[in-house]
């Protein structure tokens, strides 16, 4: 019996899949798919936004943003839409995902459907992009893994995330219990 020749999914292919109340997304043609996300996970993402919304305000050379996104880096093998991302302003106004080729932050709320692919796939992509900070926000275990480009094994934040661009003047910092408190 003759097999199916696998599927290499490009970013074209991706944006034609239904709006089914999935996240869609490609790594080098692999196809992720999660379902819709819990609400401790949609908390998260907002909680994180809004504190570097407030920091950035102060800081007006990058702007944060949630997904849904387009994020190629221009190539079609790769369509990701990390929950929360930070962008130059520059590029910003551009208006134009795919010349978005710039994330000094971004940042993943596990789900449990997510896991694989937030802590492996998307890391390893992220850090192969040089993504200068890639925060996995793990809401079950209060902690947040923070990776770097070189970054063999993560840092794991217990108390404070601390972030700091180069072009700022003071740098960010969001107390993990704070994060975490109770909705």
């Amino acid at each position: 019996m003759a097999m199916a020749a696998p599927v290499y999914y490009t970013a074209d292919m991706v944006r034609a899949l239904p709006d089914d109340g999935n996240r869609y997304e490609v790594v080098y043609g692999e196809l992720l798919v999660t379902p819709a996300p819990r609400l401790w996970h949609q908390e998260l993402v907002l909680r994180v936004a809004h504190a570097l919304a407030t920091y950035l305000e102060a800081e007006p050379a990058q702007l944060v943003l949630m997904s849904p996104a387009d994020i190629s880096w221009g190539r079609e093998d790769i369509l990701v839409q990390p929950d929360v991302f930070v962008i130059s302003r520059v590029e910003a106004r551009t208006d134009n995902w795919t010349r978005i080729r710039t994330l000094p932050l971004a940042v993943e709320v596990l789900s449990r459907s997510s896991q694989r692919a937030d802590r492996f796939t998307k890391r390893r992509l992220y850090q192969e992009r040089l993504v200068s900070n890639y925060w996995i926000v793990d809401g079950d275990e209060h902690v947040v893994e923070v990776w770097t480009p070189n970054a063999h094994f993560p840092a794991i934040e217990r108390d404070r995330l601390t972030w700091h661009p180069a072009e700022a003047t003071r740098p960010f910092t969001l107390e993990i219990r704070e994060l975490f408190r109770p909705i």
